[in-house]
């Protein structure tokens, strides 16, 4: 049953086919369970005000929907709320209890690109909001119904690594021993290439080596150059892997920038004269032609550039799944008019992919410290940070977790949620600010919050299981409308999510329903041995939200403990 599905039926079949309108939950329960805007539309074509046209439609709709709709009112200039039967809604709420929380079909396959960090360089709270937002944006499409293949495109080659490598071999004797921690080795390249940066803009000659080294990581000529180089790339490989168990991502491919680079120049050289000129010895696409601007492919000495190696990195995955509905790649926004070239670019060499490229931005975490920058070396990265959460919620909990034989797990859980939360609660083009009291609050808008509310329903739920509560058989003695109306519209906040690609309606929407639940659990005794089929519609009630709840975490990447 999909109450929400019925009613958009019926409205679609009253307009013109490709005419847009509205139905969503209104913020009041006491305006109903669902409001249109579809009067609106219709006094346009039949020069009617808005509330005539929905007075004339409500008698219609209401022998239409007589089934499910207990009443319609027009409210405001024109607007149109309905009112579901109580056995409808809750019938609903039942289903959702029983597993039916989203009903997928099998739309394809999609590729979704995120992550991409750089060797040598430090894994920062940067790489954090790109994980988040494109593992959520995995789990958004597979919610929806596709299969998806998640990759990932870490940078292994061109002149910032090769700034490490140079700032490596300068600093050979600060280097950490053989059985030092990973994340020390790990520390220590990105001070070189933190030292390299400065060096490459202060020193002309330093610039001249460091040029030199990209070159022959190029070319594969120099045994010391390279020895220092597969060290250094091992050792990020293996802290990367490292991170992406804490986070919960499981790659299904990586595509790395030293295999495309080849192919990426091979196709810039075979387009030129259709898509890329020469330009100071240079090789360039001139973007104005298409309202866009100019960007280097091959540089003056012959190596591809970024751009170049962005194609590459395209055909490898046409290799890998050809068949995709759409390619998505996320990175910081400050790459958008980037991506617009190298979307347009790609579309020209294949036509075929035309629409289905799919760029998003995202903004930046800052710390109440202020902005971050891996070339001067002032990076909070991101274990560091995991490690901080961790210690504050260590003390905030104190013996409350010890217990557990499994505290570390359930620690780094939290915190990761407590992480995802925060970058997840917005849409993804704006920047934040990560707080830290208020990312592992209990009581307020926070990850934990959700879990903990998760945990405790799953505790409540091993009672009622225990005092042999069955919700097979229950009495709705009063209805609990508010939680039941927010749970009917968790499938609504999916689709929208999908539509928008924006993780943000979820996590609303489930502070939404825990604040709804945790209403209903204050004033009401949800396990009563005394009342049993009574008992059995709250555990009902409880159940669906346990399940949604779980869910929608599940969907947004943040694991939902059963114990907390």
């Amino acid at each position: 049953m999909n109450s929400y599905k019925d009613i958009f039926e019926v409205l679609k079949s009253k307009v013109s086919e490709g005419a847009v309108f509205s139905l969503s939950q209104p913020e009041d329960a006491l305006h109903g369970d669902f409001a249109t805007n579809i009067a609106f539309i219709l006094a346009k074509s039949n020069g009617k005000s808005p509330k005539v046209a929905a007075e004339e439609l409500i008698t219609v709709l209401q022998e239409e929907l007589a089934e499910i709709v207990e009443k319609i009112e027009v409210a405001g200039p024109g607007f149109i709320n309905f009112f579901l039967k109580d056995d409808i809604r809750t019938d609903e709420v039942e289903e959702l209890a029983e597993g039916a929380v989203v009903i997928s079909e099998n739309k394809g396959k999609v590729m979704v690109e995120y992550t991409d960090p750089n060797c040598f360089k430090v894994f920062h709270i940067g790489h954090l909001m790109a994980n988040a937002i494109g593992e959520a944006t995995a789990r958004l499409y597979e919610a929806s119904g596709y299969n998806v293949m998640r990759v990932c495109y870490p940078s292994d080659i061109g002149r910032n690594v090769a700034m490490g490598v140079w700032g490596v071999m300068q600093k050979e004797n600060e280097k950490p021993k053989a059985d030092a921690e990973l994340k020390y080795k790990v520390s220590f390249l990105g001070m070189c290439y933190a030292f390299a940066n400065g060096e490459f803009e202060s020193s002309e000659k330093s610039k001249a080596e460091i040029n030199l080294v990209n070159k022959a990581i190029y070319e594969g000529t120099d045994a010391k150059v390279m020895e220092v180089y597969a060290e250094g790339r091992a050792l990020s490989l293996e802290y990367f892997d490292k991170l992406y168990e804490k986070l919960g991502t499981t790659f299904d491919k990586t595509i790395f920038e030293s295999e495309v680079a080849d192919e990426g120049a091979e196709i810039v050289k075979a387009n030129m004269g259709k898509i890329f000129e020469e330009s100071e010895a240079a090789v360039v696409y001139k973007g104005e032609q298409d309202g866009l601007h100019t960007r280097v492919f091959l540089t003056a000495q012959g190596l591809p550039t970024y751009e170049a190696k962005e194609l590459g990195n395209y055909e490898k995955k046409l290799e890998s799944l050809p068949e995709a509905s759409f390619y998505v790649v996320i990175t910081a926004n400050e790459q958008n008019e980037y991506f617009k070239v190298i979307n347009k670019v790609t579309e020209k060499i294949h036509p075929e992919l035309t629409d289905r490229l799919v760029h998003i931005g995202h903004g930046m975490m800052r710390l109440p410290t202020g902005k971050m920058a891996s070339r001067t070396g002032n990076v909070i990265g991101a274990e560091d940070l995991l490690d901080m959460i961790t210690e504050k919620l260590k003390e905030k909990l104190a013996d409350k977790v010890v217990a557990f034989s499994d505290s570390d797990k359930l620690l780094n859980d939290i915190a990761v949620g407590a992480i995802k939360f925060s970058i997840l609660k917005q849409a993804p083009g704006g920047d934040i600010v990560f707080d830290f009291d208020k990312s592992i609050s209990f009581e307020g808008d926070s990850g934990p919050y959700l879990q903990y509310t998760h945990a405790r329903i799953c505790t409540l739920l091993e009672k009622a299981k225990e005092a042999g509560i069955n919700t097979e058989s229950y009495i709705v003695e009063n209805p609990e409308r508010e939680l039941e109306q927010v749970l009917i519209g968790y499938r609504q906040t999916l689709e929208k999510s999908y539509k928008d690609l924006g993780p943000h309606h979820i996590v609303q929407y489930l502070l939404s329903l825990t604040r709804a639940f945790n209403a209903m659990y204050g004033r009401t005794q949800i396990v009563d041995v005394n009342n049993k089929e009574g008992s059995a519609y709250y555990v009902m009630l409880a159940t669906a939200t346990q399940k949604i709840l779980a869910h929608g975490l599940h969907t947004l990447g943040i694991k939902a403990p059963e114990r907390m």
